[in-house]
Parts: C-alpha cells; sequence; structure tokens
C-alpha cells in the first residue's frame, strides 16, 4: 500500500491561537499564516491596543477573550464556529514565582486558573467545533521536569497540562493533543529587562545550552505548524529548549 506523505502546508485551514498576541504565541501565529492558514489570534486586550508586531495579514482575524471567565471563552468559540487548530500560548501574569512560605493559597490559584484552567476552558470549547484532522497544542515550560526552587507552583501548573494533554489525547483522539515546551526564549517575556541585562542573559544562555543559542519564537512557531501537520503525532510533549533541561540551571 502506498504511504501517505505529510502535509506540510496548512491551506484550507483555521487556526486559533490564544495568546497569540505577542511573544512565542506570535511566532506561532506567524508561522501559521505562512503556512496557509486562516489563523484568529486571541488576547485581553482590545485589538487596539495590541502590539503592533501582531500579525496584519488579510487573513488573520482578532479575539478579545479571559481565559479566566469560562462564559468568556465559550462565547468566544461559538462566534468562531468551525476550527482545525488550536494552540494556547496564553500566559498569566508571573505572580506565582518566589518562595513557597511567602505565598499564599489565592496567589497559587490565580496562577492555575489562568494557566491551567484558562488552557482546560479552551480546549474543551473548542474540541467539538474541530474538524476531522484537528489538532489542540498547549504550551508549557523546561520547569515541568527540572523544578527550580521559588518556581514550585510553576512546575505544579506545567506538569499537570502535560499530563492533561496525555489524557485527552486518548479521550479526543483522532483528535490529537500535544504541548510545546519550551525553554529560554528571546522574547517578550523578558522586556521588564533594560538592554543591558537582557543581553547578559542572552550570553548566558548561549554558554550554558548544548546548542549555544537562545530560542527564538520562529522556534516555536516552526514546532506548532508541525505539531499541527504531523497526523501521527500526539500525547506527545516536544522539547524545544535547545537542551536546558539537560544542563545545570542557569
Amino acid at each position: 500500500m502506498e504511504a501517505k506523505g505529510v502535509e506540510d502546508s496548512l491551506e484550507g485551514r483555521r487556526v486559533v491561537i490564544v495568546g497569540g498576541t505577542s511573544g512565542m504565541g506570535l511566532g506561532a501565529a506567524s508561522a501559521s499564516a505562512r503556512a496557509g492558514a486562516e489563523v484568529i489570534v486571541a488576547g485581553r486586550r482590545p485589538r487596539e491596543e495590541r502590539a503592533a508586531g501582531a500579525p496584519g495579514d488579510a487573513r488573520v482575524a482578532h479575539e478579545t477573550v479571559d481565559v479566566t471567565d469560562e462564559g468568556s471563552v465559550r462565547a468566544m468559540f461559538e462566534r468562531i464556529g468551525a476550527l482545525d487548530h488550536l494552540l494556547i500560548s496564553a500566559a498569566p501574569e508571573p505572580g506565582s514565582w518566589g518562595a513557597f512560605l511567602e505565598q499564599d493559597v489565592a496567589g497559587a490559584q490565580r496562577y492555575m486558573n489562568a494557566k491551567f484552567f484558562g488552557s482546560w476552558a479552551c480546549a474543551r470549547y473548542a474540541a467539538p467545533r474541530m474538524r476531522a484532522g484537528g489538532s489542540i497544542t498547549f504550551l508549557t515550560g523546561g520547569a515541568a521536569v527540572r523544578p527550580r526552587a521559588g518556581a514550585s507552583m510553576v512546575s505544579a501548573t506545567f506538569a499537570a497540562l502535560e499530563t492533561l494533554a496525555r489524557g485527552l489525547a486518548i479521550e479526543l483522539g483522532p483528535l490529537r493533543v500535544n504541548v510545546i515546551r519550551p525553554g529560554y526564549t528571546d522574547s517578550e517575556m523578558w522586556s521588564f529587562l533594560d538592554d543591558a541585562a537582557r543581553e547578559q542573559l542572552r550570553e548566558r544562555v548561549r554558554a550554558a545550552m548544548p546548542v549555544r543559542r537562545m530560542g527564538t519564537v520562529e522556534d516555536i512557531g516552526h514546532a506548532a505548524v508541525f505539531l499541527m501537520t504531523n497526523p501521527q503525532v500526539t500525547g506527545s510533549v516536544l522539547d524545544i529548549t535547545g537542551g536546558e533541561t539537560l544542563v545545570d540551571g542557569l
């Protein structure tokens, strides 16, 4: 029997990127648009307040959503209707970083509600509207497998999301569910650093990583399109860390 080749084009596909207006989500949105998809990017801020770098292609539409509000998520997917692929990159404010004994339950719950249950809600209301060959992709991070002091809640949330993906891959099949696990990525998440501090970070990462480079949002975009287009990948965590999980912490 003749083998069926993997299709790397997204022509005719409808892709929704939640958190697609900046950073790694923007990288995924841009890569999807270049692959020919009709892209819908969704974020908390109204379109006019978003980064100038948000995709401006005629095939890119914009939605406003609050992933911590189930009603907002449900309403957005009702408006969108049928879709082929979903990637959830939305990230909460980094309020769960810090010493465990200095945190409270409310802060930990806010992080879990935004990152884990926000992703859960997006998958829940997108899945019934997905066409054959569809996929869901979550984003986590290296902390899922390399916990660090001061980031226990982040690690727990990422690990929970990766386990959820494996369970959903079984339950929602033949829809495919996967995870991208980024490492240090040169994106807007480091915008709180001044130029000198950011360059120092890049140098430290380049020196420590086996690949001798810091990741880019384009790396994440390439991974996202791969997971959308390869029909044999499900229940997988795609490690895009440059070997971060193999070396001592920075």
